[in-house]
């Protein structure tokens, strides 16, 4: 299936906020579970404030050099039940484990 590079866009936030929910919620844990380069992982966590999902970066205590995990704190207008519902269509379409 072939999608327009603005839902691939869309579809990845929204995949991404999901696998933050559920515990992939690092960048190295974002690159080694999907595959996508690190840049891409960056990137689409940096850009999900554009869908109001609000993420936030929790270091870990006693820590150095940004060792930690994002968490959704607001998932915005998003719902989140419908990804977990369309999961299946969300990643054939991005081509994503």
């Amino acid at each position: 299936m072939t999608i327009s590079k603005t839902k691939s866009s869309y579809y990845r936030r929204l995949y991404v906020a999901h696998l933050i929910e559920t515990g992939i919620a690092s960048v190295p844990a974002l690159i080694e579970y999907t595959g996508m380069p690190r840049r891409t992982a960056q990137d689409t966590i940096k850009s999900l404030a554009e869908l109001d999902i609000e993420c936030v970066f929790q270091q870990t205590k006693g820590e150095r050099n940004h060792s930690g995990h994002y968490t959704i704190t607001n998932w915005g207008a998003i719902n989140k039940h419908w990804i977990k519902e369309n999961l299946t269509d969300i990643k054939s379409a991005l081509d994503y484990p």
